[in-house]
């Protein structure tokens, strides 16, 4: 009975999670605020909402992790917060498209990670992935729809929002086998919270101030992308591969465009229409490769 409960469940935790996910940059394209602070809120009052659930079930977040797992987890943190910093910055810069499709090429750095920190070696599909999906990156880069100096800028905070996202990825997919979700987010996101926080106290940016429009958006973005979206993929982790919750998420990108093009009247170039689809291939090739070679390898003590 169990088992069937969740074979149920996953298409509509996921389906909903999707949708949250694909509201995330239309959302942050309305707000106002700052792009540090859109981050920081995000973080913070997503992991307010689940150490309150932690503490109303009786389950300190602290005691869910072994001395090891907790040296992870803050590291998984770190990357989390510098995930959001760069790819919520870089729609200041480029279009909800380039932006979308470029952080989504995280699998494929969740794969170089793998075989460089992990010792799984990828196999020929996953590595013909990885060149297609970074040569499709490459010519986004390089000015296909990019908007000049402005969207190149887009572009490179999108990728390195990509890097933030494997490397949180990659330790959580390790860490999520013997952590339930709440906790584990409950911490990952306060580690990334104290982050975003740090980076956007430093760099003089206003925490307050703002209308109630923007306010409502900073907690729609925080609740929705957040609090469902992400950590449905984090739930996703206890029950499906890596791999199967990745191929899912590459809906994404046409949720997320199709949404700033009614939504924002955002035009789409045909270069970055194809350049995406480059892009999507070679990030599915990456993670059918990826399924062929999972070795469920444990992170280094």
């Amino acid at each position: 009975m169990a088992r069937q409960a969740v074979r149920w469940q996953a298409p509509v935790i996921l389906g909903a999670g999707l949708i949250s996910i694909s509201l995330s940059s239309v959302l942050i394209k309305l707000c106002p605020a700052p792009p540090f602070v859109i981050s920081s809120y995000r973080l913070l009052i997503a992991a307010l909402v689940y150490l309150a659930i932690a503490r109303l079930r009786r389950k300190p977040v602290w005691h869910a992790f072994t001395t090891t797992s907790r040296r992870w987890a803050l590291l998984s943190g770190l990357f989390l917060g510098i995930h959001f910093l760069a790819w919520i910055s870089s729609l200041r810069y480029t279009s909800v498209a380039i932006s979308v499709v470029l952080v989504q090429t995280f699998p494929v750095f969740v794969v170089l990670g793998s075989w460089l920190f992990l010792r799984e070696r990828p196999t020929r599909l996953a590595m013909t992935g990885m060149v297609v999906a970074l040569g499709g990156s490459a010519a986004i880069s390089l000015g296909a729809g990019g908007g000049g100096e402005s969207g190149m800028t887009g572009n490179v905070l999108a990728l390195i929002g990509a890097l933030g996202a494997a490397g949180y990825y990659l330790i959580g997919r390790k860490l999520r086998t013997d952590i339930d979700t709440v906790r584990y987010v409950g911490f990952v996101y306060s580690v990334a919270a104290a982050v975003a926080l740090t980076v956007t106290l430093s760099s003089g940016q206003p925490m307050t101030g703002f209308d109630l429009r923007t306010w409502l958006l900073l907690f729609a973005i925080a609740l929705l992308p957040q609090v469902i979206g992400h950590t449905s993929l984090n739930w996703a982790l206890k029950h499906y591969s890596a791999t199967t919750v990745s191929i899912f998420t590459l809906a994404e990108p046409i949720g997320a465009t199709l949404l700033a093009f009614i939504i924002l009247r955002e035009n789409i170039s045909r270069a970055t229409i194809w350049g995406g689809l480059v892009i999507l291939a070679g990030v599915a090739l990456t993670l059918a490769g990826e399924r062929r070679s999972s070795s469920g390898a444990k992170l280094p003590e």
